[in-house]
């Protein structure tokens, strides 16, 4: 597919609104993604309202795509709705636990997936938030998440404005291993890195960040120690006030 190898992240985009009829055409199209067990354990909650994109922005660091994006998508891992479905049904749900967590994100986040390559292939545009699970109560209580559905992804959804550039990827080299992994040389890390390392907006990364390394500008200023710990503690909590751990 010809678009698979011309997708940019699109932060800014068009006044052009996305019709209600294409977007739930390409949300009942993505439905034909894999699912574990048949039972779709996931729900996407629809955001337009700009009052509503205000409220959601703050969990999201206030990046402005989140505002001025038509339509901002969240992907929950939901195990709420087959608990209903269970306790109406005369049987005994037993999924407020971590493994079903696990496998209704999954769900979610391949259903996310599948979604997003339908709407490039017909030309819209999208940014990928990997913020939904830095401060995920905020969005429990803007978007009334009930007990078992937990944000896991969002995307903000509009026609183009921008052509980015296309962002760098490693080699396949780089991340397949044949019938077992094969762990990391320091040779290994020069042939995967090398090229990437060299990029001249990686090495404008570098320097603007007072780094010595790119490597260092991950570690020291974008996901630090510090952060993930912090993060890692309020997720490991919020997963429990939502009842799946």
């Amino acid at each position: 597919m010809e678009t698979i190898h011309t997708r940019r992240t699109i932060r800014k985009y068009s006044d052009q609104e996305v019709s209600n009829a294409l977007l739930n055409r390409l949300l009942t199209d993505a439905e034909r993604t894999q699912t574990m067990g048949n039972l779709q354990l996931y729900s996407v909650v629809v955001t337009r309202s700009p009052e509503m994109k205000q409220r959601l922005a703050p969990a999201h660091f206030n990046q402005p795509m989140v505002t001025q994006a038509p339509v901002v998508l969240t992907f929950c891992a939901d195990f709420r709705r087959t608990t209903v479905w269970c306790d109406n049904r005369q049987a005994d749900p037993g999924y407020d636990n971590f493994l079903s967590f696990i496998n209704a994100a999954t769900d979610a986040l391949l259903y996310c997936q599948t979604f997003c390559n339908l709407a490039e292939a017909e030309g819209l545009g999208l940014c990928y938030l990997g913020t939904t699970v830095y401060m995920p109560q905020l969005i429990i209580d803007t978007l009334q998440l009930p007990r078992l559905v937990m944000p896991v992804a969002t995307i903000t959804l509009g026609w183009p404005d921008e052509q980015p550039p296309l962002s760098d990827r490693l080699p396949l080299a780089a991340i397949v291993h044949d019938e077992t992994y094969h762990d990391y040389t320091p040779a290994d890390i020069d042939a995967h890195y090398t090229a990437k390392e060299q990029l001249p907006e990686n090495q404008e990364f570098v320097r603007i960040n007072h780094k010595q390394t790119l490597a260092q500008v991950f570690t020291d200023c974008r996901y630090t120690r510090k952060d993930n710990e912090a993060l890692s503690a309020t997720l490991l909590e919020t997963l429990r006030k939502q009842g799946l751990i």
